[in-house]
């Protein structure tokens, strides 16, 4: 991993940032904390640089596996909290925050900050979620369909402003922005309605695990056989794969009387984040899933 630097003066915090190779080494240094507005003003431009390259990995096999693994251990890190929300809140934000900084600092797709970033949606994602039922209370059925229109809404807008919906086509901050916001709405929601299907419709945890591993089949089903457009059917699968991480999380997780294994929060967490940083470090080491810089754009969906 390499490092670099976007510097203001009298900075006080160093944040490793991945950088392209060949590129000197660089430390992201914040110095917000001191009323520096430089580096205010450079933290800012991290989120405005232009890619140079697409930011997104391409579609293997092995990026579904990652996925569901990462959904479930960030699914299991966020229950970990449930009896103390207070310091749950400042764990998930102050993950979710360096690790989004570390991924816009990125001028191209590296595996680490992307997942890294993935892992850190997926628990926030769940917090948030979870809250929404747990603190205020809503149904199920009602933070699922919330989710569900707020992700048909960044849809909207992304296709509306870019006109494709293509991973091939993250190469601009734009673009990038739509779709990690995407990425936050299909984690909520994919907590939200494996929860539904669990406990409100009665199915529990491991055979809602089944059931949405069945329902993922087919979008792959539809492109492969019935020339299904390949980006809604991307995006169809993308969006399951959350319950079905979260549901086996769950399962292993939690009691027998709430249909689980009893394995324990921490220790799911434990074993799936082990799992998941041994399936993104051969990635990174691989880099088998660097998307080709020839990859077409699609013009829309």
């Amino acid at each position: 991993m390499c490092w670099r630097s976007v510097r203001g003066a009298g900075a006080a915090l160093a944040l490793p940032v991945a950088a392209p190779e060949g590129e000197p080494p660089f430390v992201l240094h914040d110095a917000a904390t001191q009323g520096d507005p430089t580096s205010v003003r450079s933290l800012f431009r991290v989120f405005n640089q232009q890619p140079l390259a697409a930011k997104v990995p391409e579609v293997t096999a092995l990026f579904w596996v990652i996925k569901i693994s990462t959904t479930a251990a960030g699914e299991a890190i966020s229950d970990m909290f449930v009896s103390n929300k207070e310091l749950g809140v400042v764990v998930e934000v102050s993950f979710f925050c360096v690790a989004l900084v570390l991924q816009f600092a990125s001028r191209r797709y590296s595996a680490l900050p992307y997942w890294f970033l993935a892992l850190a949606i997926a628990t926030a994602g769940t917090g948030v979620s979870d809250t929404m039922h747990l603190v205020f209370g809503m149904p199920y059925a009602v933070t699922s369909l919330f989710w569900l229109l707020v992700l048909a809404a960044v849809f909207y807008l992304w296709n509306r402003s870019e006109h494709t919906l293509d991973i091939h086509s993250i190469t601009t901050s734009r673009r990038e922005k739509f779709y990690w916001s995407v990425v936050f709405a299909t984690f909520a929601l994919g907590t939200a309605v494996g929860d539904f299907a669990a406990t409100t419709l009665g199915l529990g945890y491991l055979a809602s695990a089944l059931l949405f591993c069945g329902v993922i089949l087919i979008p792959w089903a539809g492109w492969k056989f019935l020339n299904w457009n390949s980006i809604f059917s991307f995006w169809f699968a993308y969006v399951i794969t959350r319950p079905i991480g979260a549901s086996f999380a769950d399962y292993f997780s939690k009691s027998h009387s709430l249909s689980g294994a009893n394995f324990g929060d921490w220790q799911t967490a434990l074993v799936m984040t082990c799992i998941v940083a041994l399936l993104v470090a051969y990635t990174a080491r691989a880099r088998y899933d660097i998307q080709s810089p020839e990859a077409e754009i699609a013009g829309g969906t």
